[in-house]
């Protein structure tokens, strides 16, 4: 899946995620310049393959890649929630990166690993 086709999947998703909103309250202290974790995954994902607000010069990866670099852990559990994985796997992966003392790449891995990139696209 190319990024331009996870935007127009994304495009159909919920605003909506109980359990990203709560993760938002947690770790987002300040107001950001998106109102959702769907904005934010659409204006990040625009910018894909383009140098952008990242600096991502030449890069012309997958939408796996552009998942498994994600370090907001927000927006990484928001895809997943959105999506419609198991509300199982959404809160255990809620849990375990509230827990997680690291720094936000590490929050995000630690919900990538509960859920994998197989599943979001699995769901989506």
């Amino acid at each position: 899946m190319t990024p331009q086709q996870l935007i127009r999947k994304i495009r159909a998703l919920p605003e909506r995620a109980p359990h990203t909103e709560t993760l938002e309250k947690l770790l987002l202290k300040k107001p950001a310049w998106y109102a959702s974790q769907k904005e934010h995954w659409l204006g990040w994902l625009s910018e894909y393959g383009t140098s952008g607000a990242y600096g991502r010069i030449g890069f012309h990866h997958d939408a796996r890649f552009a998942y498994n670099h994600c370090g907001c852990p927000p927006m990484t559990l928001w895809l997943g929630e959105a999506s419609g994985v198991d509300e199982c796997l959404v809160a255990r992966a809620a849990k375990l990166a509230k827990q997680n003392p690291g720094s936000f790449s590490a929050k995000s891995a630690v919900i990538r690993k509960v859920i994998p990139w197989c599943e979001i696209e699995r769901t989506l």
